[in-house]
């Protein structure tokens, strides 16, 4: 049905060589850093979000302005594809400590016939070698020292990708999409509050003139929220990529500047003309694996988020169909007085952290640029596979891991023990005619590099590799190399009914190294618990990145602590920012369909559909 990897089908034989094994054994050993904080704060949880409904069209994005710009294009018979690049420009605007021109993005994407998957991920310069983020003395340096500069910028990716997608799925003239972001910048749009509380909380910005001359008054204090703010700078690169393309980017006067403001700051970084001109975003086929009745497709590597979601709901299936007692239909979440009104039951956070375990164990030994390394991909979300690791998962949790041993292990690699941290934001859309877009796009930590270029920001997503390249003499499958992209975690899924082929649901979400956590945990709320998609988005996070069991702040009742601790679960309550978005197709009891769609309560997001 789907030009897809139909992998859940696949079945390789249960081989690996016994060298492979033995040299895995001796690298198994868990991670030790600190897992990383959440890359950005929460604006503050709002209960009063309802979920929104259309009959012919949606758009969703973590800012209204940019929600409204993919609603303008939809009105005007574009395309899901069409109103995701419109968002993504006013998110440039609007959301800069996120995403934005000078970063990347992952599409995955329904064109009423096929999943496509477009790969806009920044890639390292020519110039980058794996001692790229190594001090004198070999030890890798600290996350802000590499940070803040030119050497953490990777050539951007995002316009490259909308344009591959544009030629191939867009309706509208591709000027027309930046329409909306053009005016927004030349006549302003008030600060927001999350906007004005990042401004506040970023500690680097003083270091970076441009950025404390756009964001700060004359006294050095954050520009409140409400204040209204203009960028004639990035106007004007707008206007010349709605009429030049990407190359008003890539070439020419705006890619020199990038170039001289990335070699010449004090933390200089090696991205060259040669690199900005020679960037290619690539179309890659599509990760789809079957879940109970449904089949979720997402992006393969270099993103670590679509085999992780994969191999967590195919544990999980496991498990259901190992014992009916782990069946999650049988957990739905119960209400409480915290909040966010509804928490999950024990036993599912239970499962679920425990499947989460497994997967982030696994992506942290096996995840990388496929086109530089081998990822055993078909291996690490077979069924077979998936089952020996549910085994695992007993009455009590394992506390931490071990990476499994999945079929197709061509050659053993150290693990990668390098924090991830990455500021994101999330789009998706659907059209007229059915076709949909889940978009997630990122410049990795708030506000990047610090680098601003004629009113954009760009990228530190350099900072994504491995800092460490080797470990006991075997390389990290994630360390530096030139040319290559760097490992991520964000999870663009789709979701279709198996037997019928019907579009079901976008979804995705920002959020660092948690991303995984959030989408698996809105997709088992929409799947499993038949939430509608904004309880499923308002669900409290949850999860473990093999390490703690993560449960956000506030939003869970002591009693479900306590059974977790009972479970044997280190507990730690922390800031889960998530960004969720979700457009569910639904019917009514007549079978005539419309659109639900959802955004999320920590941030400011925006469901608009007609």
């Amino acid at each position: 049905m789907f030009s897809a990897f139909r992998l859940s089908r696949y079945r390789l034989s249960a081989f690996s060589l016994i060298a492979t094994a033995l040299t895995l054994a001796a690298c198994n050993a868990p991670p030790t850093s600190t897992l990383p904080i959440a890359p950005e704060v929460a604006s503050g949880y709002r209960t009063d979000l309802q979920t929104r409904h259309a009959s012919k069209h949606m758009a969703a994005a973590a800012n209204p302005l940019a929600a409204e710009a993919g609603r303008e294009m939809l009105r005007q018979g574009g395309s899901a594809v069409d109103a995701a690049i419109a968002m993504q420009a006013v998110l440039t605007l609007v959301e800069p400590q996120s995403s934005g021109i000078g970063g990347g993005a992952f599409i995955v994407l329904w064109d009423g016939k096929n999943v496509r998957t477009y790969d806009g991920r920044e890639t390292a310069p020519a110039g980058a070698t794996e001692k790229l983020f190594l001090q004198a003395d070999g030890k890798p340096m600290a996350f802000t020292q590499a940070q803040i500069g030119g050497r953490s910028v990777g050539t951007p990716g995002v316009l490259r990708a909308l344009e591959l997608a544009h030629q191939k799925h867009g309706r509208l003239p591709w000027a027309q999409l930046f329409e909306p972001a053009i005016r927004l910048a030349e006549q302003g749009f008030a600060i927001s509050p999350r906007l004005h509380q990042l401004i506040a909380s970023d500690s680097s910005m003083r270091r970076s003139p441009d950025m404390m001359a756009y964001f700060l008054n004359a006294d050095g204090s954050p520009k409140a929220a409400g204040t209204q703010l203009k960028n004639p700078a990035l106007a004007a690169v707008l206007k010349r990529i709605a009429t030049e393309g990407p190359d008003a980017l890539y070439k020419g006067p705006v890619a020199q500047e990038i170039v001289a403001k990335v070699q010449g700051h004090a933390n200089p970084g090696s991205l060259s003309l040669n690199d900005l001109q020679g960037y290619t975003a690539k179309e890659r086929a599509p990760l789809c694996t079957d879940y109970k009745r449904w089949q979720v497709c997402g992006m393969p590597p270099p993103s670590s988020g679509g085999i992780a979601v994969a191999q967590i709901l195919g544990t999980l299936q496991a498990l259901e169909v190992r014992d009916q007692r782990f069946a999650l239909a049988s957990m739905k979440p119960v209400k409480t007085g915290k909040p966010a009104g509804t928490e999950p039951t024990p036993e599912a956070v239970h499962l679920i952290a425990e499947a989460e375990r497994l997967a982030y164990a696994d992506r942290a030994l096996y995840l990388a640029d496929a086109d530089f390394v081998p990822v055993p991909v078909k291996g690490l979300v077979d069924p077979s596979y998936l089952a020996s690791r549910a085994a695992l998962i007993g009455d009590r949790s394992m506390g931490t891991a071990k990476p499994g041993t999945p079929p197709g292990i061509k050659i053993a690699y150290a693990p990668d023990r390098s924090p991830l941290r990455i500021s994101t934001s999330q789009v998706v859309a659907v059209d007229d005619e059915g076709g949909a877009v889940s978009m997630t796009t990122t410049v990795e930590s708030a506000f990047g590099s610090h680098v601003m270029v004629q009113g954009f920001l760009l990228n530190n997503q350099m900072t994504d590799f491995s800092f460490i390249p080797e470990e006991n003499g075997q390389k990290v499958a994630n360390r530096v190399e030139p040319g290559k992209r760097p490992r991520s975690s964000m999870a663009p899924t789709l979701i279709f009914d198996r037997q019928s082929g019907e579009f079901l649901a976008t979804i995705g979400s920002p959020g660092g190294s948690q991303i995984i956590e959030y989408v698996a945990k809105s997709t088992i709320g929409l799947l499993d618990w038949n939430l509608d998609p904004q309880a499923a988005i308002s669900l409290p996070n949850f999860g473990s990145r093999n390490g703690p069991t993560e449960l956000e702040e506030g939003q869970f009742s002591a009693g479900l602590m306590q059974a977790l601790k009972d479970k044997g679960h280190s507990v730690s309550e922390i800031d889960m920012t998530s960004g969720t978005q979700a457009i569910v197709r639904v019917k009514d009891a007549q079978g005539k369909a419309s659109l639900a769609g959802g955004a999320d309560p920590r941030r400011e997001g925006a469901a608009l559909g007609d």
